[in-house]
Parts: C-alpha cells; sequence; structure tokens
C-alpha cells in the first residue's frame, strides 16, 4: 500500500507539472491583452480546473490501484509464498494476477512437486539407513524410563540433557504444586546446592574419576541421596567443546537420585525401637539380677522372703515380655509400611508360590483354573511367604501330600485358593494360624499371615467344600487394572515420550547479552490464556493458562503446564461458546494468585512467545500490583512476526498462518492447544527469518516494533 501511495503522489505532481509547463509555455508567448483575457477567464474558470484535476488525479489513483492489485500485489504474495517452500515443499503458490504469474507459479509448483518427491525419496533412504540408531535409541529410551531411581544427566554447565520418568515424578512431588522444575535445558542447580554438585566434582576430578554420594533436602522436606558420576570426553572432541568442560575431561556429569525419606523415617524408627527397648529393660534386668544374687547368695532365708523375691522375678520378667512384644509389633509395622506394592500377573504368583512350596515343603503342587489375563497388586515376596508358611504347617500338623492353586475372579477381587483333600481343621485353629509369626525353613518372621493380607489391602479365609470333600484357604486381594500382556512393546515405544537432548553437550555464546544470542539457540516458553472477554482493562480476568516449552529448536509437548483459574466473577455465555469454559469447570479452581507465582517459575529463564502477545500481556500486568509476580521475560509476538515475513497478505490470524505455513490446527480454543500451535508455527518461522536476516532475538524484537500492527494496544 504505500508503494502504491508514493506512485499515485508521483503521477499526480507530474500532471500537475505538465499542466503548469503548458500554462507557463503559452502564456509566455501571449500579448499583454491576451494575457490579460487568459487571466480573467482562469480566475472564473479556475474552480472547474481545480475540479478536472481532482477528477484526474483520482482517475490515476484507480488505474494505478487496479495495476497495483493486478500486477504487484499477486507478485509480491506469491514471493511470499515461495519463501515457505525453502522449509515446506508441501505448500502451493496460490494462482492470481496475470496469466504470465499464473503460469509462473503453476511452474513453480512443478519445481516443488519434484522436490517434494525427491525429498520423499532420501527420506526414506535416510529412515532405513537409522533404523539401527532407532531401535538403540528406543532401547534406551526404555532402559532409561524404567529405571528405579531418577537419572538426570548435564553438561558441564549444568544445563540438563536426559532425565527419566522417575526424575520426573520425584521433582513433580518435590515443588508441591505439580510443576516440575526439572526441564530439558532447564539448569540442576534449580533443584540441588551449587555448592553441592561442585564439592563432588572437584572431589572426583581429585581422585581422577570415580563416583561421590551427597544427601540433600527438598523444599518439600523430601531426603534425596545423590550420587554424581561424571562422562568422559568423547573421543574426538574439538576445542570448544573441550574448553567448555574446562581442561576436566569431563564433557557433564550424570547424577542418579533415590529418595530416601521412607527408608530414613523407617530406619530411625527402629532405632528409636531398640533405644526404648534398652532404656526400660535396663531397670528390670537390674532388679532381675539383685534378686537372682541374693537368691544365691542367701540360701538360708525363710520362704517368705524366698517367695517375695521369686515374685519380684516373676514381675520383672512379665515387664520385659511385654515390652519385647510390643517392640516386635511395632517392628512388624514398620517392616509392613516398607513393602512397595507392584502390578503383576496372578498367574505368574501362582508358578513361583508351586515352585517355593515344592522346593521349601517337599510338596507337590499343581495348579487348576487359573485366570491368565487377571492383574493384582500386591507385595509378591510377603504373600509367598504366608501361603509356603500354611503350606508347611499343613504338610507338618497333617500330613497334607498333595496342594492345588486355583485363581479366579469375583468382580474387583481376585481369590487365590490354596487347596487340599482330606483334612478338615477347626475354625480356632486356623486363627492361631493366622496371628502366629511365621516361622519357616528355619527362618523367622515378626509378621502373621494377618499382617501381610491386611498390607495387601485383602482378607483371608477359610472355607470347606464337604461335598468334594476338600477345604481351602482363600485369600482375597484386589484386582488391578494392570497394562496386560495384550499392548505390544512398539506401541509403548512409539508414544514414549524424549526427555534427552545430547545436542545440548555443545557449548554456546551464552555470554553474549540476550537480544544478541541466536533465536535457534534460545529456550522458549510459548503461552496462550482464555479469558472472560476481551477488555482487560474494563474486569475482564484469566480463566485458563496454558503453555510448552522449546529447547533447542525442538517443541517439549511432555514439558507442559495447563491450569483452570477462578475468576472470582461471572462468566459471559459468549466467552463460554468460544471456548467452551463454563462455571461448573471453574468452581474450586485456585485464584490467580496462586496460579501467577507457579506459572512465573515454569517460564524462568525463557523467552515468552504468544499469538497477539500484547493481548495476554495486558492481562500479567494487570495483576502486578495485586500478586507481586511480574513477567519481565522478553516476547515475541508470532502475529506480529507473520506481519514482518509476510507484509502483503490479508490476514495474520493464527489459522491463517497455520494454514500459509503447513501447520495443523487441532485443539483450538483451549488454552495449551493454541500454544501448541503457536510453537508449531514459530518453529516454521525462524529458517524462514534467518532467510530475511533476523537471526538474533533483537533483530526480531526490532523488525516486530516496525511492522503496523505493533500500534495495537489494550
Amino acid at each position: 500500500m504505500g508503494k502504491l501511495v508514493v506512485a499515485v503522489l508521483i503521477a499526480c505532481s507530474y500532471l500537475l507539472a505538465v499542466v503548469a509547463a503548458v500554462l507557463w509555455i503559452g502564456a509566455s508567448s501571449l500579448e499583454a491583452p491576451e494575457q490579460a483575457l487568459l487571466d480573467a477567464l482562469i480566475e472564473r474558470r479556475l474552480g472547474a480546473v481545480v475540479m478536472v484535476l481532482l477528477f484526474a488525479c483520482v482517475f490515476f489513483f484507480l488505474i494505478l490501484r487496479a495495476a497495483h492489485g493486478f500486477l504487484v500485489q499477486p507478485v509480491a504474495r506469491a514471493a511470499e509464498e515461495a519463501l515457505t517452500l525453502i522449509e515446506d515443499p508441501a505448500t502451493r503458490l496460490t494462482a492470481q494476477g496475470s496469466s504470465e504469474l499464473q503460469a509462473l507459479a503453476a511452474a513453480v509448483n512443478r519445481l516443488a512437486e519434484q522436490r517434494q518427491t525427491h525429498d520423499a525419496e532420501i527420506e526414506a533412504r535416510v529412515r532405513a539407513a537409522n533404523a539401527a540408531a532407532d531401535a538403540d535409541r528406543n532401547r534406551f529410551a526404555v532402559l532409561m524410563s524404567e529405571l528405579a531411581q531418577g537419572v538426570i544427566v548435564c553438561n558441564m554447565e549444568g544445563r540438563v540433557l536426559l532425565y527419566n520418568r522417575r526424575a520426573r515424578a520425584l521433582f513433580s512431588a518435590a515443588s508441591g504444586h505439580g510443576v516440575a522444575a526439572l526441564g530439558l535445558g532447564r539448569s540442576i542447580y534449580g533443584l540441588f546446592d551449587r555448592h553441592l554438585i561442585a564439592y563432588a566434582l572437584e572431589h572426583i576430578e581429585a581422585r581422577g574419576g570415580g563416583h561421590r554420594h551427597f544427601v540433600s533436602v527438598t523444599e518439600s522436606g523430601r531426603l534425596l541421596r545423590v550420587l554424581v558420576a561424571p562422562i568422559p570426553e568423547a573421543a574426538g572432541m574439538d576445542a570448544t567443546a573441550a574448553g567448555a568442560a574446562g581442561g576436566s575431561g569431563f564433557s557433564g556429569y550424570m547424577t542418579m537420585i533415590d529418595d530416601m525419606t521412607e527408608a530414613f523415617d523407617s530406619e530411625s524408627q527402629r532405632d528409636q525401637l531398640l533405644q526404648d527397648l534398652t532404656e526400660s529393660s535396663r531397670g528390670p534386668v537390674g532388679s532381675l539380677r539383685a534378686a537372682a544374687e541374693t537368691l544365691y547368695d542367701y540360701g538360708d532365708m525363710s520362704i517368705e522372703e524366698r517367695q517375695r523375691f521369686l515374685a519380684v522375678v516373676r514381675d520383672e520378667a512379665e515387664a520385659i515380655a511385654l515390652r519385647v512384644e510390643a517392640a516386635a509389633r511395632s517392628y512388624a509395622a514398620v517392616l509392613k509400611a516398607r513393602w512397595p506394592l507392584e502390578e503383576m500377573l496372578g498367574a505368574d504368583l501362582l508358578t513361583a508360590a508351586r515352585r517355593r512350596i515344592s522346593e521349601r515343603c517337599g510338596i507337590p503342587v499343581s495348579l487348576e483354573d487359573v485366570d491368565a489375563e487377571l492383574w493384582i497388586k500386591v507385595d509378591g515376596f510377603s504373600l509367598l511367604q504366608a501361603m509356603s508358611y500354611f503350606a508347611a504347617r499343613l504338610h507338618d500338623e497333617y500330613q497334607i501330600r498333595d496342594l492345588r492353586l486355583r485363581l479366579t475372579r469375583d468382580g474387583a477381587m481376585a481369590h487365590i485358593d490354596l487347596i487340599w483333600t482330606g483334612v478338615f481343621m477347626s475354625t480356632e485353629t486356623v486363627m492361631n494360624w493366622e496371628l502366629d509369626p511365621m516361622t519357616l525353613a528355619g527362618e523367622s518372621s515378626p509378621l502373621t499371615v494377618r499382617d501381610i493380607v491386611e498390607r495387601n489391602g485383602g482378607e483371608v479365609w477359610f472355607q470347606r467344600d464337604h461335598a468334594a470333600y476338600r477345604a481351602y484357604f482363600r485369600f482375597l486381594l484386589p484386582a488391578a487394572s494392570g497394562q496386560g500382556p495384550h499392548i505390544p512393546i512398539a506401541s509403548q515405544l512409539d508414544s514414549r515420550p524424549e526427555f534427552y537432548d545430547f545436542d545440548l553437550f555443545r557449548n554456546e555464546d551464552t555470554d553474549l547479552a540476550l537480544d544478541d544470542r541466536l533465536l535457534a539457540q534460545l529456550s522458549y516458553t510459548v503461552f496462550d490464556t482464555e479469558t472472560t472477554g476481551l477488555d482487560p482493562s474494563q474486569g475482564d480476568e484469566i480463566i485458563q493458562i496454558g503453555a510448552v516449552r522449546i529447547v533447542n529448536r525442538r517443541l517439549l509437548r511432555h514439558e507442559a503446564y495447563e491450569q483452570l483459574i477462578d475468576p472470582q466473577r461471572s462468566l459471559p455465555a459468549r466467552s463460554v461458546r468460544i471456548h467452551g469454559i463454563t462455571a461448573e469447570m471453574l468452581a474450586g479452581q485456585p485464584p490467580i494468585a496462586r496460579v501467577l507465582p507457579i506459572f512465573r517459575a515454569f517460564v524462568a529463564d525463557t523467552v515468552l512467545v504468544a499469538h497477539n502477545a500484547a493481548f495476554d500481556m495486558r492481562f500479567l500486568e494487570l495483576k502486578e500490583a495485586g500478586t507481586g509476580v511480574r513477567f519481565d521475560r522478553p516476547v515475541l509476538d508470532t502475529f506480529l512476526l507473520s506481519a514482518a515475513l509476510f507484509p502483503n497478505q490479508e490476514t495474520h490470524r493464527l489459522e491463517a498462518i497455520a494454514e500459509r505455513l503447513g501447520v495443523s490446527v487441532m485443539g483450538r480454543h483451549t488454552a495449551v492447544g493454541d500454544a501448541i500451535v503457536t510453537a508449531e508455527v514459530f518453529l516454521k518461522m525462524l529458517p524462514l527469518l534467518a532467510e530475511k536476516g533476523i537471526r538474533t532475538l533483537g533483530e526480531a524484537r526490532a523488525a516486530s516494533e516496525k511492522t503496523f500492527h505493533a500500534r495495537i494496544k489494550y
């Protein structure tokens, strides 16, 4: 449009200049009377002359605008659309303008089709060549993901390159609000004290290798035991990366993390039990010793005196016995609390029980009516102990020579039956077996069968089948949902999120000012908000925030933040029709004052990205005074970046930009859905910005501010 205005001004100026020149040349050749007559004529017809000139200018404007729209603008739009072909050969130029331009667009589209076919062939070859590497990567992902310990790998600057599910769960719980401070590209020093890790690395370096432990406490009070082990420099490491390692011979380090909280509490309870038992037993033991010495030294004492000393011995012995029994019960409770429950196939448990009973008791055991698809959540080891204990007592006290194991399901409960033939026992005997501490093959346990079954959330029954002349112990245990064996491993691998990026081992110019750093090197938080309306200054409020992270040009969908917010005001029906969030969904959600500090922690050390960011940032700015939370991070707006990249396009709506760049639009008008679409659009923009010479954060911000749309205020 600017070029069109300049062209019209030039044309009108040229017309006026021609008219003025003609009048001047004609007037200079006239005699004085003729000159006077001409002046009078012009004076009388000046309005008509001006109107003719204005109509001429309007005519020029219309002619030039039509020419601009038919010849110039289609070329400019085609050039902008052709720019996207550099990164996405699937896009096509729109046929518009003159027949010659349409023919050119068709030729370019044919070239794009050929390139797309060529790229597809190359991609197929690359996929085939990388099949083995992908298999190794998936095996590595499975290994790291399923480790019981938390694992975090960092470069020497402390940036996180890898973490597994266990580490993510540990620090999500430790944060107290479900948002992990752990993420790719984030600093590990947000999780552990910098000096603890520095001391561990110095100790390792001084010893020339090995590993080092330290203990750390999280903000929520969890006690973590951390092993730090160095990662040696790779062979052939370039000088820059070696310099980043500080000459230590390490390119990074790995931490393996165990949550010691429960174990430490359990050990503390055990130590306290031993101390209490020791302290409480000193007095009775002293009394017993004194009474025993008196009885030994004074054999001629009277019967009454002897009875009195014997009563002391009896009372003190009973007191010690009571204390020991109470300590044993308390210790059994500690053991019960330490047992982990795990999901397993019931058939696997019965197979293990069959083998264990046969080996320990010498009794043949067979299986009948086993539900092969039934999963249970139990402490398998303790349950095997209980079943083996029952089998041993049946063998020792009733000479049972044959046992059967059965597994069935009744609603939400699984039934494991230990069956024998020919001997019934009294209910009193069964209760004694349930409540006696277990002893099997010389191994004793303070636990009883009742303790074990209760710890597993179930019950144990004794049943008689008079018709079949059989009896059985039935263990009732909760059935688990279980993953089941029918889910193929391949599908698990395909859906497994990636928690690593070893490209972060590379050293980057982090000493540069933020505006001078390359866009491709920065980490971003792409966010979006849903609101009660479009006027933040008139009382509209945020009702949902969604965000995802971009690190090393990768969209990390698993490192996302999404939170509904109670606006503490009514929700207009027109806004509900747009985003689908109802008042019922917001009931009980936290207010904005509780959400913003958490969201501020999530976006720490990143550049903020949003579409029409001025709208979202205005809502956040208005909350600064009331919450004390300030979002002072740099901001990039995909709306303004689109205007800088495609100034000749008619619209810069998110859907239009996504279509232009070949991005699929899903989940619109949810905060996290819009954030994901915006993030994918932004990633597509990065190489296009570089093509236009916009490579640093400062250059991107300057280009955005020069656009017409940067004047929009809320």
